[in-house]
């Protein structure tokens, strides 16, 4: 499977996970302050770590590739 695929997939579920405790913190008080702060500072991480993986990765194979095809020295 394509790695910006996968990564597309886990960040796509991350942010519908944390859009629903979102609006169940908004309208329900159902955690306390500070652990909604970590809860989002943790989607957050989450989210740059797995694009920016998905990136270098795809950046690696892709320049693999072109040396493979000669395009690259």
């Amino acid at each position: 499977m394509n790695a910006m695929k996968v990564a597309s997939i886990i960040v796509a579920l991350v942010l519908v996970v944390y859009t629903i405790l979102l609006l169940s913190q908004l309208w329900g008080d159902m955690l306390s302050g500070v652990v909604f702060i970590k809860i989002t500072i943790t989607a957050a991480v989450i989210v740059v770590v797995t694009l920016g993986l998905a990136m270098l990765y795809r950046e690696y194979i892709e320049e693999k590739r072109m040396k493979d095809d000669g395009y690259l020295d």
